[in-house]
């Protein structure tokens, strides 16, 4: 039974990822993180690689929550001893169809990759501990959650 099925109104997302040696985090205006397996130091938005969920594969419900102009969107980051949380709002032209990577925006760009718009922050003003952490190959955890 998918988590959809169990639960219509899913509103918490979890992904894992591994950091990588190439991670930078030094983008001004995106975060991402991929289901890729490499990474070239040219990604400094991208935070952590082999992603075991993409944009399609979220339940529908949280994608149809994500497009309100009302919703909130929330991603926390955490990795060895650090964490990070990147506050976002939804927008209805959301559709999370990208099947490689996802990417949060302080802009209001939106393409099949783009998890949220409007984001309070980008790579760069990650903290750098947890920067540091994915730099050396730490395991991250991203938790999505989407408020209504």
């Amino acid at each position: 039974m998918s988590d959809e099925a169990a639960d219509p109104a899913v509103r918490t997302v979890t992904i894992r990822a591994e950091g990588h040696e190439n991670v930078s985090a030094e983008h001004g205006s995106t975060f991402e993180v991929t289901s890729d397996d490499w990474l070239t130091p040219a990604g400094d938005c991208i935070l952590a690689v082999e992603a075991d969920t993409t944009p399609a594969d979220v339940p529908r419900s949280f994608v149809e929550a994500c497009r309100s102009t009302e919703a909130t969107i929330e991603a926390e980051f955490a990795a060895a001893d650090a964490t990070e949380t990147v506050t976002g709002r939804g927008h209805p032209d959301l559709t999370y169809e990208g099947d490689r990577s996802m990417v949060g925006r302080t802009s209001d760009y939106v393409d099949e990759r783009t998890i949220m718009v409007g984001a309070d922050k980008a790579a760069g003003e990650f903290d750098r501990r947890l920067v540091t952490a994915l730099e050396r190959g730490a395991p991250l955890t991203v938790t999505l959650r989407v408020d209504p």
